[in-house]
């Protein structure tokens, strides 16, 4: 298999989706933040200095997802039908979990804006936190699934021979 973004020269080229099909495509990515007991209590409780934590970072999430081709540099530019983030704490783990769900009709698919989502609603959670817990960790940012284009689906739990 080769890399479609990079041709024969080695040279970084974006991929040219200007003869494939509009469909239908939507991706999910994951991941969450880990902190201590009174950096969670604060976000829970709403008790941060910097105001709704969850709430803020939703915002961020939907607005990162959006922005995601100004981030990475070989991304389309898509239009995204729908963006979707929700934030769930978890009381005895200390720690907030992260999904971002993407939908657009296009020619490439929408995974990269659903992991941009997903970072940066756990960094905005991590921004304003920052003075309570220096310590939290973001972790297991990963594609949990995606529907539509050649590829088809895709489920993070399965495995194929």
């Amino acid at each position: 298999m080769s890399f479609t973004h990079i041709d024969a020269n080695g040279n970084a080229v974006m991929v040219d989706v200007g003869e494939k099909e509009v469909t239908s495509r939507t991706a999910v990515a994951c991941g969450k933040i880990r902190m201590s007991r009174e950096c969670f209590d604060a976000v829970v409780e709403k008790r941060a200095k910097k105001g709704d934590v969850l709430g803020v970072a939703q915002i961020a999430g939907i607005m990162g997802a959006k922005k995601t081709s100004e981030l990475i540099p070989l991304c389309h530019i898509l239009n995204l039908t729908n963006v979707r983030v929700e934030l769930e704490p978890d009381e005895d783990l200390c720690e907030i979990r992260c999904s971002c769900s993407v939908r657009c009709d296009g020619k490439t698919g929408v995974e990269m804006e659903a992991l941009t989502g997903v970072s940066v609603a756990l960094l905005t959670v991590y921004d304003m936190c920052k003075a309570i817990d220096k310590r939290m960790e973001i972790t297991d940012v990963h594609l949990s699934e995606k529907h539509g284009g050649k590829s088809g689906d895709f489920f993070f739990g399965e495995t194929h021979d």
